[in-house]
């Protein structure tokens, strides 16, 4: 790894456990192994660094975007949500720390909400196409469904430490529910429907055939 991104890295933990006042030059170059004459010479100051370290750490692209030509929705939406979840909650300690100095320093926390604000846009996009493509026919707003699902991601990923009991159990099945739970809101069908019970042929009348195959 580079010289910028161990400074980076370094001023990304350091802020997250210190917030912006204990996240001296001194800490963070300790951190980072590197003088703080290094730090100034790649970023100039400390606010410039930590900005740019949040939004580094916050901002980056999930692995798995969701497509532009949706062809399974539930598989496709489950798998991102998975990953958004993971993606926020690593990053769960930084974005407290962002929220919780968002009176006194409001451009750490609009860095620090660059990743959800993409992520939200990218949804809101998705389910436009999931309507286009002929997956669901309902009438919805695609910006309040997208409001809801990562509402869900969000706190789930940031309080499921503090209140455990008040989520689905276990933690990796969550971000399938809240995706399937969505995408039936949205008239998306998320399983093909049940067969119906082989219970009468074709005549109508009752068919023992089961019953009498259990005996």
């Amino acid at each position: 790894m580079d010289t910028r991104n161990v400074i980076l890295n370094a001023a990304a933990e350091v802020f997250a456990q210190h917030g912006f006042r204990g996240s001296t030059t001194r800490r963070i170059a300790d951190a980072a192994a590197v003088n703080e004459v290094t730090i100034f010479r790649y970023f100039g100051s400390k606010d410039a660094l930590l900005e740019e370290a949040i939004k580094n750490s916050t901002g980056q692209a999930f692995s798995h975007p969701l497509p532009s030509t949706p062809v399974d929705p539930e598989s496709e939406l489950v798998a991102w949500c998975t990953e958004v979840v993971a993606h926020l909650h690593a990053r769960r300690s930084m974005i407290r720390t962002c929220m919780g100095e968002m009176e006194e320093r409001p451009q750490m926390t609009r860095c620090a909400a660059q990743g959800a604000v993409g992520a939200t846009n990218e949804l809101c996009a998705y389910f436009g196409q999931l309507k286009t493509a002929g997956f669901t026919s309902d009438s919805f707003d695609a910006t309040a469904a997208a409001a809801m699902l990562i509402g869900a991601l969000f706190h789930d990923a940031m309080g499921r430490d503090m209140m455990p009991d008040v989520y689905p159990k276990p933690a990796s099945r969550a971000p399938a529910l809240y995706a399937r739970l969505v995408l039936r809101a949205i008239g998306v069908q998320t399983a093909p429907p049940a067969p119906v019970a082989a219970t009468r042929r074709s005549s109508g009348k009752p068919d023992h055939t089961l019953t009498r195959n259990a005996q």
